[in-house]
């Protein structure tokens, strides 16, 4: 698998995650809707630790640094 994510996308998929989360565990998102957001939340962690996300792959997106290096 080729790294895909970069720093910044890093950065905001974390913080998204942690709102979500937050927003679930003080109870202002519950319910069916709080569920999918909380996975949501824990597929944007996986992608972040794995350095890869596969949405990006059929559309050729790559914000991942070292990948735009190697092409120049």
């Amino acid at each position: 698998m080729k790294h895909n994510i970069g720093k910044t996308d890093k950065t905001i998929r974390v913080i998204i995650a942690v709102a979500i989360m937050t927003l679930y565990f003080t109870g202002n998102v519950a319910g069916n809707l709080g569920i999918a957001l909380m996975a949501f939340a824990v597929i944007l962690l996986i992608t972040v630790g794995i350095n890869f996300c596969p949405f990006y792959t059929p559309w050729g997106i790559d914000t991942y640094k070292k990948n735009k290096e190697k092409l120049s």
